[in-house]
């Protein structure tokens, strides 16, 4: 099977013209039409990949400043057609609509234009119209449309075709989960630059949480759980870290290694704390981390075992050995040298030890 037979024509027009060209030559080398628009037709037609306007598409020229140029009803009756009803099909052929196969699009940056430092005016510029609208038309019909709007998923679209000549209803499915994420993303931190003022706080604040793990059980053994990571997470937490070590985190595990985390960032001088069902057993400050480490453990050398220990700095061999003695949960660091992971990894008494690598910035 060929491309041809699944995917006729195809819409590209990103922000992000990140590997977009190889996508689109890609796309023209299985057979598709390109229909693009402004800096991405020019990227295509630079790379020598045939392109045709979606202007020349649709027969009507780009207006009001390039406000309006994909919203005409050759592109929307195009993507948002259902193949197999009779009187869609009757209705875009009556109409001179052409079936858009697939939608490649990602949104103006809102984001970092307004990061930036910019006037309202250009803000308000650079807020995609045409944009969303396609992506959520082509999301919508997904049983029929591909659509992609993250250059990650540009090769395993490919591979799927490639195989197939077709993309799988489980992708389609996931990839328009993505769409709908992505442009309620963009709607939410719009209306979050909107809502606020000068020196005051927004008047919304939109958030996305992304599926870390699903967990083997809530805070009680009859409870179900899922660990979600804030997309804008980023440094010091727990949901951000890198597990180096050990099984996977449990819901009393997360709680925990936040509640050391936390503390441990209050700190600037070498310290180690050590946290029991959310309560602080040590907590210690000195020239380095196995000391810091071992005035934490004797505030209170029972109620450590089984716990987590969480320092400011890297975790050495040294520091390493001396958690021989006592048994722990999860040890969290900025960073541990090379010779304590070893140790980790040999020593039948720290094997079991899950190692949590956090980001601490600045924290030397």
């Amino acid at each position: 099977m060929t491309l041809s037979s699944t995917i006729k024509r195809a819409l590209l027009s990103v922000s992000d013209k990140t590997g977009i060209v190889d996508f689109g030559r890609a796309l023209s080398e299985l057979g598709a039409q390109i229909l693009s628009t402004g800096g991405t037709a020019s990227a295509l037609r630079a790379a020598g990949v045939a392109v045709t306007d979606v202007s020349e598409h649709t027969g009507s020229p780009e207006i009001l400043d390039g406000r309006v140029k994909t919203l005409h009803p050759r592109i929307h009756g195009g993507i948002l057609g259902r193949r197999g009803v009779d009187a869609h099909r009757q209705q875009m052929q009556t109409h001179g609509i052409e079936p858009i196969d697939l939608v490649c699009v990602n949104l103006y940056p809102f984001a970092e234009v307004t990061a930036r430092g910019c006037d309202f005016a250009e803000a308000i510029e650079n807020i995609d119209i045409g944009g969303p609208s396609m992506v959520r038309s082509a999301a919508k019909n997904h049983e029929d449309v591909v659509i992609v709007v993250d250059p990650a998923d540009y090769g395993s679209v490919l591979e799927d075709l490639r195989r197939d000549g077709t993309v799988a209803a489980e992708r389609r499915r996931e990839l328009a989960r993505k769409a709908f994420a992505a442009t309620a993303a963009y709607d939410g931190m719009i209306a979050d630059w909107l809502g606020r003022g000068e020196g005051e706080f927004g008047r919304t604040m939109h958030r996305q949480w992304h599926l870390v793990q699903t967990l083997r059980y809530g805070e009680n053994p009859h409870q179900r759980a899922a660990f979600y990571r804030d997309t804008d997470a980023a440094g010091a937490t727990v949901a951000t870290a890198r597990v180096l070590q050990g099984k996977e985190l449990s819901y009393n595990n997360i709680i925990d290694a936040d509640a050391a985390l936390q503390l441990v960032l209050e700190f600037d001088e070498p310290a180690c704390v050590a946290i029991k069902h959310t309560n602080p057993c040590g907590a210690a400050v000195a020239e380095g981390p196995l000391e810091a480490f071992r005035k934490a453990r004797l505030c209170d050398p029972v109620s450590i075992f089984g716990g987590i220990v969480a320092f400011n700095r890297e975790v050495d061999e040294a520091t390493a050995n001396e958690m021989k003695e006592v048994f722990l949960e999860i040890v969290i660091a900025p960073r541990f040298s090379r010779a304590a992971l070893e140790l980790y990894g040999s020593s039948q008494k720290l094997r079991n030890v899950r190692l949590l690598e956090v980001d601490f910035g600045g924290v030397d």
